[in-house]
């Protein structure tokens, strides 16, 4: 007796701890045996994988409800109820023990997507990206699964191994779609019995609408008339929303693979029809009104969804606008005032009711032809739109009132639309800006007419005034900048070049220099004089600041440094580039006992070139040249067009006589080549003569004897090169190496 008073309360006690658990566990592994049985009684029907594998996405409902690591045992309950329903069909153990496992990590990879970037759902989670992340997240899951369950065993060997892939993949995704959103809603609901109240008769109507329809579209075989369940589906979603979405998509998918598995329906008119290609039809079928009825449902909860929440947020406005020191109202197009706030008696000195009516006779005259195009724009554009007016207080003064309007449409929701006007008092601001503007009038006359940047900044680095001139620099109107410090304005990288000069400037130094910015897609050159602004005992508070555009002079000095040294055609070396490089390369070479190689190019026949084919052909040839010679640019060598179709090559690289006639032999090839002018062909060769020396000589002597060397290639004929070899030290003979 003592033994059993024992151990019954125990069990009592066991259940009373955890009721919930038990069932929940009994109704997944009912539910998952259930849906197995289900799915594998419609393949072997069939002869063929799955059409709708619906047990994975049952399961997300319950996972994503509870934190993750309490998941485990609902994962062992769906597990169980798998092997159960497989056992019963005669499935090999260890196969379907590996193919459970594979769906729970699939099931798993999903919940584990969800909770990553909803840790809490709720019903204000924003479905639409809920669904995203869990439609993203299913399509790699299942595509992981379906490619290792065929991996695992090929079910059926006569099918390619991708069309098994396909199969599988579009079954365990439109089961996850149908399933994983039914149990997803439902978990977020918290109850599935609250989907379903209010118009129950109405949703069964709808119901029987939709199976009576969807049955007699499959029974009808010579017709194919499967879009006439759009209409009663749609329908369902629009009344009953995520309700009859989950059932209506339930019943299509359900009377659509039986179909198929009964050979019932308009799936026999494709010819050669196969039991695997109804099937895949059947999944593409029912995969098309998901893709329909899936968006519309998400959109129709998200507006619902978003009304509780607007209605929710007139209330909290309401209490805002009811305890704001601004003027509130809510306006009709007409004019008529729907809201006015308590606030306008001690603004304006009026009372609510006073102010209910249209006022504008209470605008400042000069006031209201102005207020009246903002309003007018407004109302015809919509928007919003901030304007600073007169209004007259109770008292008969005027105060300056800053409002910013916006055309919404009525929260009523009788589909008209009104004004939300929010107003304050900005008389002193407006009275210190004016006298601001009076007091500067004079200056910016004058500077806005000065082709220079002026401004004024602060000791804390403000704009208090900058001319009209900046526009045109930099796009900005001065009303943009001022009262912003250095630092917004000229940006980040720019403000630590200039703060060396602001700080000079602040010490009382006057200070010049020059700097690039980049203003409207342009590299723009400036020179800044900062001049400090002192007061009358010599304190500084301030700086002046006088910016000049020097572009222009930039680029022109940089062409004419380019002019003076670059030759305009081949963008070689001039004559005078050459000398100047030259000369650091020849006192090199003597005070390191080293050869240098000079060689002279002369085009053959040039003046044949232009006279045959036009100067426009020879300028092209030398261009050509030039583009060639840059190569031995890249290498070291100084390369240069020193007049006509001569060019002149020097290097210090080569240690031997061996590797200077390589190196010429190589560059009279690479200048062998076929110019294209038009139609024709212009085939161009060149002459070349080249010294190879070692010593101190002058450039003039060792162009003498390149221009000698040259002379006797053209007399062989020319297209051919010579070079020749000399020795000359202080204290030797000159003489050949």
């Amino acid at each position: 007796m003592r033994g059993r008073h024992i151990r019954k309360p125990g069990l009592e006690m066991l259940l009373r701890r955890t009721p919930g658990m038990v069932w929940q566990l009994l109704a997944l592994f009912a539910l998952s045996g259930g849906l197995t049985l289900y799915s594998t009684a419609l393949a072997r029907l069939t002869h063929t994988p799955p059409s709708l594998w619906l047990t994975n996405g049952a399961l997300i409902g319950w996972m994503i409800r509870k934190p993750l690591a309490q998941t485990w045992p609902l994962l062992v309950a769906g597990f169980f109820g798998y092997m159960v329903a497989k056992e019963l069909w005669g499935d090999p153990l260890l196969t379907t023990a590996a193919w459970g496992l594979n769906n729970a990590v699939e099931t798993l990879i999903v919940t584990l997507a969800i909770r990553r970037q909803f840790p809490v759902i709720t019903s204000e989670t924003p479905f639409p990206r809920l669904a995203r992340v869990a439609l993203i997240s299913a399509a790699v899951a299942c595509a992981l699964s379906s490619l290792t369950a065929i991996l695992i065993k090929q079910p059926f060997p006569d099918m390619a191994f991708w069309m098994s892939f396909n199969l599988v993949f579009r079954a365990h995704l439109l089961g996850m779609v149908i399933a994983g959103s039914a149990s997803i809603v439902v978990a977020i609901k918290n109850d599935g019995v609250q989907l379903f109240r209010g118009k129950r008769s109405s949703l069964l109507w709808h119901l029987l609408l939709l199976t009576a329809l969807s049955a007699a579209v499959f029974l009808v075989r010579r017709y194919p008339l499967l879009f006439l369940i759009y209409p009663p589906l749609l329908l369902l979603i629009f009344r009953h929303r995520f309700a009859g979405m989950i059932l209506g998509i339930a019943i299509v998918a359900l009377i659509t693979t039986g179909a198929a598995a009964l050979d019932i329906g308009p799936f026999d008119l494709v010819h050669n029809v196969t039991p695997v290609l109804k099937v895949a039809m059947a999944q593409i079928f029912i995969a098309g009104y998901c893709v329909v009825a899936l968006p519309v449902a998400l959109t129709l909860v998200e507006q619902d969804r978003l009304q509780i929440r607007l209605r929710e947020s007139e209330l909290r406005y309401r209490m805002l606008a009811d305890n704001s020191g601004d003027l509130v109202m809510r306006i009709r197009p007409n004019g008529d005032r729907r809201y006015v706030s308590p606030s306008v008696k001690e603004l304006l000195g009026w009372d609510v009711e006073e102010f209910m009516a249209p006022r504008p006779d209470l605008i400042h005259p000069d006031d209201r032809e102005r207020v009246a195009e903002v309003v007018a724009a407004l109302r015809r554009i919509g928007g919003s739109t901030t304007a600073t007016y007169r209004l007259q207080h109770r008292a008969g003064h005027y105060l300056w009132i800053e409002a910013f309007a916006r055309m919404v449409d009525s929260p009523d929701g009788d589909g008209t639309t009104e004004i939300i006007y929010t107003g304050r008092d900005v008389t002193q601001r407006v009275h210190i800006q004016q006298a601001l503007i009076e007091s500067q009038a004079q200056l910016k006359t004058i500077t806005d007419n000065v082709p220079a940047v002026i401004a004024r900044v602060d000791m804390s680095e403000r704009y208090t005034y900058i001319n009209r001139h900046v526009q045109q620099i930099s796009g900005e109107s001065p009303a943009d900048i001022l009262g912003k410090t250095v630092k917004e304005v000229r940006g980040a990288a720019l403000y630590e070049h200039l703060k060396e000069y602001l700080d000079r400037a602040y010490a009382g130094e006057s200070v010049w220099f020059e700097y690039e910015a980049t203003y409207l897609g342009k590299l723009l050159h400036f020179q800044t004089h900062y001049v400090p602004d002192m007061d009358s005992k010599g304190r500084v508070r301030g700086l002046y600041a006088l910016t000049t555009e020097i572009t222009h002079i930039k680029n022109v000095e940089r062409e004419l440094l380019r002019l003076a040294h670059q030759d305009a055609l081949t963008g070689l070396a001039n004559r005078r580039s050459f000398n100047d490089q030259a000369l650091p390369v020849l006192r090199n070479a003597c005070q390191n006992r080293s050869p240098v190689l000079l060689t002279l190019l002369d085009v053959d026949n040039f003046k044949a070139i232009n006279d045959t084919h036009g100067h426009a052909a020879g300028d092209l040839v030398l261009a050509e040249v030039g583009r060639c010679l840059q190569e031995f640019v890249l290498k070291g060598a100084v390369v240069a067009r020193i007049g006509g179709d001569e060019f002149v090559v020097l290097c210090d690289h080569l240690q031997d006589k061996v590797a200077a006639e390589a190196f010429v032999h190589s560059l009279w090839e690479t200048l062998h080549m076929a110019v294209m002018m038009g139609r024709h062909c212009i085939d161009v060769h060149l002459s070349m003569g080249a010294v190879f020396f070692h010593g101190s000589a002058s450039q003039d002597v060792l162009m003498k004897l390149a221009d000698e060397a040259l002379y006797h290639a053209k007399e062989s004929g020319r297209n051919t090169y010579r070079m020749v070899s000399k020795r000359l030290f202080v204290g030797e003979k000159n003489g050949n190496v």
